[in-house]
Parts: C-alpha cells; structure tokens; sequence
C-alpha cells in the first residue's frame, strides 16, 4: 500500500500536470503560442517552478489531441492547423448543434432568451471596441447557453472535444472585414426563431450559421499560410 508521502506527491505530480496541460491548451488555442511554436519542456518547467516530469505529461496529452507535435531528433512544436480534418469536425459540430437548437425551442423561456440576447449584447460591444478575445468568449458562451436551454450540457462537452482544431482557425477569422457583424447576424437569426418557437426556422439558422465557418478557409490561409497544414497531400517526392 502506498505511502501517505507517495500519495501526496503524486496528488502533488498530477496537479502540476494538469495546471500545465490547461496553461499550454489556453495558450495553443488563443494562438498566443501559434502554429510552428518550438516548446522547449525545460523552459516551461523552470517558469512554472516545475520538474520536467508533470510537463512532459501534459506535453504528451496536447500531442494525442493533435494540439502539438512531437517530431523524433527535430524538436517538439505546436502543431499547424490540419484543414483537411476541418470539414469533418463542422460535420459532427453542425449535426449536434442543429439538434440542439431544435431541442432549445421546446423548452426556451423568458429568461434563456434574455440571457441569448444579452450575450448577443456582448458580442455587439466587443465589435465596436475590437476585442477579438470577448466576442469569442461570448461567443462559446451563446452557443453553450442553447444547450443548457435544450437540457444538453453534455452534448456541448462533446462538441468541445470535436471542434478544438476549429477554434484555432476561428480565432484567425475574426480580423477579416464584416466577420463579427455577419456572426452577430447569424446568432440574432437563431434567438428570433427561438422566440417564435419555429424550430425548422431555428434548425435553418443554425445551419446558416454554421455553414459559414469553412468558406473563409481560402482568405486566411492567404495571410497565414504557415499556420496550415494538408495532411492528405502527398509529400513532395510522392509519385
């Protein structure tokens, strides 16, 4: 039996990890360590007053999400965005949400439909200030309201885990010309639906919505191309 010491520090071992995991997971996806970012595990371990160990393991978590990439004799990198995965994770994103939707007009009420238009609120202002930070957290926060309105928090944790590479171009999209007022757009589309119990016209919006997440892949590849990756291309020398 172990060792109440032996316990504490692997509590202690587990904690470190998972406060790096979490640490490095934010800063992939908020892009402050973009696409191509060496990460350099010592250097993390000596600004976190770590050891090496509980980084390694959250550097190997973000690994089996595709988040980073650990290249043998190269180096360890944070991985660029694979596009070619980025229409399978809308496929799943899109059924999931357009079955909530459908859901929330069920059981919508006065007070999910002032909390949808208050984070619509939300997102109004971040436009007018350019915070591209608040209007995508007010964004995840709409989208994670229609599934408490629908009884479906669990189904936003899937769709969580489903569209993480999605996020980090989503972020990139948000600079370019009328994409935060179209979203806002789409999103008003959706709570007027709400409001009117239509849930085919609440099913349409979101899939509206949804659908205009891909179309933007060409204009920000263009301004950052070195974020992207096609990993079904065949390698230069493949005949």
């Amino acid at each position: 039996m172990p060792s109440k010491a032996a316990a504490t520090t692997d509590t202690s071992a587990t904690s470190a990890s998972q406060r790096i995991y979490a640490y490095l997971r934010r800063c992939i996806l908020e892009l402050e360590m973009p696409p191509g970012t060496r990460v350099v595990e010592l250097d993390i371990a000596a600004a976190h007053g770590v050891s090496r160990t509980p980084v390694h393991e959250a550097v190997r978590r973000l690994a089996e999400e595709g988040l980073i990439e650990i290249v043998q004799r190269v180096g360890t990198f944070v991985s660029r965005i694979p596009v070619d995965e980025l229409e399978e994770a809308m496929l799943v994103r899109t059924a999931l949400e357009v079955a909530i939707v459908e859901k929330a007009t069920q059981h919508v009420d006065s007070g999910g439909l002032a909390l949808l238009n208050g984070l619509l609120a939300r997102q109004r202002a971040c436009m007018t200030e350019g915070n591209h930070q608040g209007f995508h957290e007010a964004d995840e926060a709409f989208h994670a309201a229609l599934a408490d309105i629908a009884g479906c928090p669990g189904v936003w944790r899937t769709i969580l885990q489903a569209k993480t590479q999605i996020d980090r171009f989503r972020r990139l999209t948000l600079p370019i010309a009328g994409r935060m007022a179209g979203v806002i757009e789409e999103h008003a589309a959706v709570v007027d639906a709400l409001a009117q119990r239509q849930p085919e016209s609440a099913k349409d919006a979101m899939r509206n919505h949804l659908d205009h997440v891909l179309p933007v892949i060409g204009a920000t590849r263009a301004f950052r191309p070195d974020y992207f990756v096609n990993k079904s291309a065949p390698s230069p020398g493949t005949p």
